[in-house]
Order: structure tokens, then C-alpha cells, then sequence
């Protein structure tokens, strides 16, 4: 089984800070993630001046500035991106990768080399971005938050027929909303997606805490992608919602632990448990004191511990057997001890 990838989720938690971008790399590989990941937007490519803000945005950052006056504000600029790669994979030593909002956002990432995309669930129906991101070739991670399985099922089509291969895509089950209330997260629809494609499944995940993350990887994520911020009283649309960098080593911890704790299936005693057999289990033992000559019945046995003597399951070859030797109460018994033909 490959380890779960592990994708700390930087997003624009920067504040639009390329120093903080670099510190948060730091963090993400301090806490043992795999990836850091950003956002790459030209907002005045992504949304209108008239868009509105989602209710969440307004809760965290207000509802006097629009959505675009937001993004302005909190995205580095697109020129910023071939450094801030260089040094988390170069300096830090911590894969880097970065979700696209737009097509030029989409080229300079393609031309600094990154070798896998990120589709955020708001591009799902946006059939020539896909197309675009298809025609490379590299793995793909598709974020599904607002979808239908049907508009999955389309994305999946489009990318694998611009090029992706099949077995390179991971979709990942994400509810839009932050935070995401744990009623809606539906984790169940992972193992949905999974069993109606036949792909890899993981989690983008919005919950506040870890221990979604930690149960998605034991219903078979191969993948988990969490917001983390330096600072959850930073102004910023998503920092209420983001692990610290605390609480993001905590998860990877855990979801390492559970990994392990997977184990391969195989009903067998592990290693660890072994050397318990002998104080764990039973053997047959004398009932009461017993002189030689004696038959053995089912009234002079008695199943104790330890179990380095005849098994339980055994006692039918020596009953009905006669005994050797004289034996005290609690004398565990030995084939040897009787007469057996």
C-alpha cells in the first residue's frame, strides 16, 4: 500500500505575503506534509467586479469590498510563483504545487515545471480549462465540492480525452463550504465516487479539527488536502477555518499511525502479540490432586493458564487415559504424563 499523500494547503493564507508564503513552507514541512500547496489566480480573470462574496467570506472579511477588491488583496502576483517553487523544493525540500484559477495562471505553472495539477471544484464545469490541464499529460487531482456525479463523471471524460491517462487522475470528495459543517462533509461519497469510476478517491477537507482527515484515510483515502494558516486571527477569508501548524503536524501524525494501523488484512497473530500466546491462552491442568493409575474423566481437567501444555481442544486424546504419576492440583499436563496407545 503507497503512503497517503498528505497535502498541506497553504491556499492564499499568505495574505498576498511572498515572505509568509515562504514561511509557511517551512511549517508545512516541520509538520510532515508531503506538498505545500498555494493558489494561482489573476483575480481580474476569475471573477467580475459584481461577483459577490460567498456568506462565509463576509462573515471572515466583511461585506463592504467585493470579491475581486478581496482577491486583490490576498493572491501573489503570478511572476512570484517560480521562486516561491525553487525555494520550497530547492531551500525547504518540500514538494510545491499550486491550484490554478485561469488560463495564464495555468501556463506559468506549466512552464516553471510543476509535474501535477490541482482542479479546484469551482472548474469542473469549465470544459476548456479541463481540456487545458488535460492536454499535459500529468497526474491530475479533481476537486468535486458542489457536484453532481454526473458532472464528475464528464470532468473525468474530458481530462482523460485530452490526454490524461485514466489511472493518473485522483478525485477528491470536498463539500464547498468553510467551515463545513460535519453533517454535510459526507464521507461516504468518497467510497460513491471510488466504486462508480473505479479511481483513486481522497479528501479535500473543510471540517474544523483532524479527525475527518484521520477517518477518510481509514475508508481508503490515498490522498488528504487541509488549509492550514500561521495565525487563525489573521484577517483572511479562510483562516477560521485552517488547521495551525500545531494541529497539522497532529494530523499527519495521526493519519501516519493509522496507516500503519491498516495493517495488510492478513488475520494472523503479528509479531507483537506472540510472546502473549503463552500467558494469553490456556493449557489442560490437573483439576485437584491425582494418584498414578488414575482414568483420566472430564472432572479432572481444568483449563488454565499457561498455554505451553496440551490444548484445550486436545482433552478428548487423554480422557479416558491413565495416568503415570501422582500429580499435585495445578499440575499442567503432558502427553508423556499418560498411557497412550
Amino acid at each position: 500500500m503507497k503512503p497517503v499523500i498528505i497535502i498541506a494547503e497553504a491556499g492564499v493564507n499568505h495574505n498576498g505575503s511572498y515572505e509568509m508564503a515562504c514561511q509557511m513552507a517551512v511549517a508545512a514541512k516541520e509538520a510532515g506534509a508531503d506538498i505545500v500547496k498555494y493558489q494561482t489566480a489573476v483575480p481580474e480573470l476569475v471573477m467580475s467586479n459584481k461577483a459577490p462574496k460567498a456568506e462565509y467570506q463576509k462573515t471572515t472579511t466583511g461585506a463592504e469590498e467585493s470579491q475581486l477588491e478581496m482577491a486583490k488583496k490576498i493572491h501573489l502576483p503570478i511572476t512570484d510563483y517560480k521562486s516561491l517553487k525553487e525555494y520550497c523544493e530547492n531551500t525547504i525540500g518540500i514538494k510545491f504545487l499550486s491550484t490554478p484559477f485561469d488560463h495564464p495562471s495555468i501556463e506559468i505553472l506549466h512552464e516553471i515545471g510543476m509535474d501535477c495539477f490541482k482542479i479546484p471544484s469551482g472548474e469542473i464545469t469549465n470544459k476548456r480549462f479541463l481540456e487545458r490541464i488535460g492536454s499535459f499529460g500529468l497526474e491530475v487531482i479533481l476537486s468535486t465540492g458542489m457536484s453532481e456525479l454526473s458532472e464528475i463523471e464528464r470532468a473525468i471524460n474530458t481530462l482523460v480525452k485530452s490526454g490524461t491517462l485514466f489511472e493518473n487522475i485522483t478525485v477528491l470528495q470536498c463539500t464547498s463550504q468553510y467551515p463545513c459543517p460535519f453533517e454535510d462533509i459526507n464521507l461516504r461519497a468518497m467510497q460513491t465516487i471510488k466504486n462508480a469510476f473505479g479511481c483513486k478517491v481522497g479528501l479535500s477537507d473543510h471540517s474544523v479539527g483532524i479527525e475527518v482527515s484521520v477517518a477518510a484515510v481509514a475508508m481508503g483515502a490515498s490522498l488528504i488536502e487541509k488549509h492550514f494558516t500561521l495565525d487563525k486571527g489573521m484577517t483572511g477569508p479562510d483562516h477560521l477555518a485552517s488547521l495551525s501548524p500545531q494541529e497539522l503536524g497532529q494530523m499527519v501524525t495521526a493519519i501516519r499511525n493509522i496507516e500503519k494501523a491498516m495493517g495488510d488484512g492478513i488475520k494472523t497473530a503479528r509479531v507483537s502479540e506472540k510472546p502473549n500466546i503463552l500467558v494469553g491462552r490456556k493449557s489442560i491442568h490437573a483439576a485437584r490432586s491425582l494418584s498414578a493409575g488414575t482414568i483420566i474423566s472430564f472432572d479432572d481437567l481444568i483449563m488454565k493458564r499457561p498455554s505451553n501444555g496440551i490444548s484445550p481442544y486436545d482433552e478428548d486424546i487423554i480422557i479416558g487415559k491413565t495416568l503415570k504419576m501422582d500429580v499435585e492440583a495445578d499440575h499442567q499436563f503432558q502427553f508423556e504424563d499418560f498411557q497412550i496407545d
